[in-house]
């Protein structure tokens, strides 16, 4: 193999394939990547067997062929070059860089040793928006729940609808859901669970970046392909395993009418629990006390080694009287997912074990995007 390839652009995929590699030391092989000179590009390619990347750069192939070298030890090396060409070539069991006064030689690993990836493109893809898409991933990956015992919950839960795809996560405590629509209707309709680390990875990776993402599905893969800008060609593969089982019927939980309703500006809403979680204790528990006469909630915390506070914040309140308790970080991760400068905030009644009514789960919700819902239920109430 022998190639030439800007530092910039071999340093660009180079950070983004090393998010597979770790430190695996029953299959040390895992540690490299995979580099392919083939026709017009450089490919990188690193697995840990759950996840893996790659990474296609536009260059010049002088010499056709595939090595293996120890991925971070690569990078870094990369790392200190300067910022011009880099010269990759073969030689026997060693990766020569060449780049002005800089030579380096890495030791190479056996091609064959590297695990080869899953076939999924010869099963059904999706195609959809990377923006919208990847936003609204990043407002649900966050409240998983990473239990061996309920695997089915650890992951982000997709459903492609012919107009729209609706994702959604759940630690049992809390649950969020955010639905983006297409501008075309596709053509079937699927579901998955994605495990949480792809989730989160496509969102590092895909971040902010306009474009089209095609999703392929095999009946226990997935893989995320993001383009070039310059031609007709993957530039980003992301590939994952996906989680088997049946999701839970969330849905059965989603309020359907409220006790009580608010109404309040989110900033002051987050900065008040913000205050009251500091002296919350090791519970986390802080009070709200939400009066529609007044148009009012007050939020407490207290706990005896720090001493207590109390804040009003005044809102559009509607319904009954309601004294109740939460764990103040499960409310704040909610409200941090939104952008609206007011929410709503609407109190449910469930009925208990002993048929007697009892606080039921809360619903935040933007007040100008009804596509993103968050669930969080009370710790107890007073």
């Amino acid at each position: 193999m022998k190639v030439s390839v800007l530092k910039e652009n071999l340093k660009k995929g180079l950070n983004i394939v090393e998010k597979a590699v770790g430190r695996n030391l029953s299959l040390p092989i895992l540690n490299n990547v995979l580099v392919v000179g083939e026709k017009n590009f450089l490919n990188l390619i690193t697995t840990d067997l759950e996840l893996a990347f790659g990474y296609w750069i536009l260059t010049k192939i002088e010499k056709e062929g595939k090595l293996t070298v120890p991925a971070r030890l690569f990078s870094n090396l990369v790392n200190l070059f300067p910022n011009e060409t880099i010269n990759l070539e073969a030689k026997d069991a060693f990766l020569s860089l060449e780049s002005g006064n800089y030579q380096t030689q890495l030791k190479t690993t056996p091609v064959d040793d590297f695990p080869l990836l899953p076939k999924v493109k010869n099963g059904d893809s999706i195609q959809v928006n990377n923006l919208p898409f990847i936003e609204g991933l990043e407002r649900v990956v966050d409240f998983t729940s990473p239990t061996a015992s309920r695997p089915e919950i650890s992951g982000v839960f997709l459903s492609f609808q012919k107009k729209s795809v609706t994702m959604a996560t759940t630690d049992s405590f809390r649950l969020a859901e955010k639905q983006i629509f297409f501008e075309k209707p596709i053509a079937k309709e699927y579901s998955f669970i994605v495990p949480q680390r792809a989730a989160r990875e496509l969102v590092n990776t895909l971040g902010g970046r306009g474009g089209k993402l095609t999703i392929y599905l095999s009946p226990n893969q997935i893989l995320f392909e993001f383009p070039m800008e310059e031609v007709s060609h993957p530039q980003i593969q992301i590939f994952s395993r996906l989680i088997e089982g049946d999701y839970p019927d969330y849905k059965t939980i989603v309020p359907q009418k409220y006790k009580t309703q608010a109404i309040l500006p989110r900033i002051d809403f987050l900065n008040q629990l913000r205050t009251a979680g500091i002296f919350s204790g090791k519970t986390n528990e802080i009070n709200l006390k939400i009066d529609p006469k007044k148009n009012e909630v007050e939020i407490s915390g207290q706990t005896p080694e720090v001493g207590q506070s109390q804040s009003t914040l005044t809102g559009k309140i509607k319904g009954e009287k309601i004294d109740i308790s939460f764990n103040w970080r499960f409310l704040t991760d909610g409200l941090s997912q939104m952008e609206s400068p007011e929410v709503v905030f609407e109190l449910t009644e469930r009925e208990g074990e002993g048929k007697e009514k009892e606080e039921g789960p809360a619903l935040l919700r933007p007040s100008n995007d009804p596509s993103y819902l968050y669930i969080v239920m009370p710790t107890k109430s007073s």
